[in-house]
């Protein structure tokens, strides 16, 4: 199976054989770990891989129910669905985005960009579904009240637990990726801190067992971010589309003032008002006022920090557009003047040189 069309052939155990050959490398690496399933002797070490872990059985109204919590068994899982979205990534990249490239004819910055904002739209549109369908079935839009409620929430359903590791694949997919796609050093560090913070924050989401908030909060940031990634790939292909980029803006900022009135609301308000408020790692609850300022903390500064970011975006655009005006009407009065000396000369040498030329000829 390849990914890659290859024009040349690299020595083996190179670093350009490694970077054109990543995407099948994996996959032989999943075929490997989906074959273990089949013996005995390694079925157990390959369902640790593939399965999530942890679960636990618990009767309910509705028969018996197995709900899943959090260990160190999970990194075997993030890892396996790590190689499986360098896969997906290969696929959309070469299947998808590298066909529009051939027809757009980009230049390689644009071309770049290009392709970071197709992968990202795609995770970000199948990421901000799943976490609508996880959000509606769990029953938070019509009770936002259990989003604090009976926490600390160390119990999750399997496709809550699910999302959340393949949310930690993706983003740790990233980082290799940055060496397979040849990322530029300068746009390393821009890189690098988005994922960041992506991580961090669903990291103690997972951790502090917040997942209910989390997931909230990652379909509204998931939902911004898709628009303007939207937006971008539309500029690209015809850079007359600026009216998508004016309905992002305003979306940004109303996503921005719902999670911090979210988070307000339900750490700074709905968990202080708990009556268990000691920390206990065995129970998993880390709801004391120390945490819960360092969370509020954290989520507060990444808001603020992002609309500092957008507003500065925005007056430099403004500052942009409003010099390229003044530079248009310039050029467009110094063109105008030029049109104005030509015809008046042109006038003046018709009615004095010509009729003197015609006298002295006759």
């Amino acid at each position: 199976m390849a990914f890659r069309r290859r024009n040349k052939s690299y020595p083996f155990f190179s670093q350009e054989f490694l970077i054109q050959n990543h995407a099948d490398i994996v996959f032989s690496l999943v075929i490997f770990i989906l074959i273990g399933l089949m013996f005995e002797t390694t079925a157990k070490t390959a369902v640790l891989f593939i399965q999530p872990q942890y679960n636990i059985s618990t009767m309910s109204a509705d028969g018996e129910v197995t709900l899943y919590h959090y260990g160190w068994k999970d990194c075997a899982t993030v890892l396996f669905y790590l190689c499986i979205t360098i896969i997906l990534h290969a696929v959309v990249q070469e299947y998808v985005l590298d066909k529009v490239n051939r027809r757009l004819h980009l230049s390689k910055s644009k071309n770049t960009k290009f392709n970071e904002s197709g992968q990202l739209c795609v995770f970000y549109l199948v990421s901000s579904l799943w976490s609508l369908y996880v959000i509606t079935t769990e029953g938070y839009i019509l009770h936002p009240s259990s989003l604090w409620e009976n926490y600390p929430h160390v119990h999750l359903r399997f496709q809550v637990k699910f999302f959340y590791l393949t949310q930690l694949a993706y983003w740790f997919h990233t980082l290799p990726e940055l060496y397979f796609q040849k990322i530029r050093k300068e746009e390393i560090p821009r890189q690098l801190q988005y994922v960041s913070l992506y991580l961090l924050h669903i990291l103690a989401a997972y951790l502090l067992n917040l997942t209910r908030v989390g997931l909230v909060l990652l379909f509204l940031q998931y939902l911004s971010e898709m628009g303007f990634h939207l937006s971008r790939l539309f500029y690209f292909i015809d850079e007359n589309h600026h009216k998508m980029f004016e309905m992002w803006s305003v979306g940004f900022v109303l996503t921005r003032m719902i999670t911090l009135t979210l988070m307000f609301l339900a750490v700074g308000f709905g968990l202080a008002r708990s009556e268990n408020q000691m920390l206990d790692l065995e129970t998993g609850n880390f709801n004391t006022l120390s945490i819960r300022l360092l969370v509020m903390f954290m989520v507060c500064f990444t808001q603020s920090w992002l609309l500092w970011k957008f507003f500065r975006f925005q007056l430099s655009r403004t500052r942009e557009m409003r010099l390229e005006q003044v530079a248009r009407k310039r050029a467009a009065a110094k063109h105008q003047m030029q049109r104005t000396l030509k015809r008046d000369s042109g006038t003046y040498c018709k009615n004095h040189f010509f009729p003197k030329f015609v006298k002295s000829w006759h």
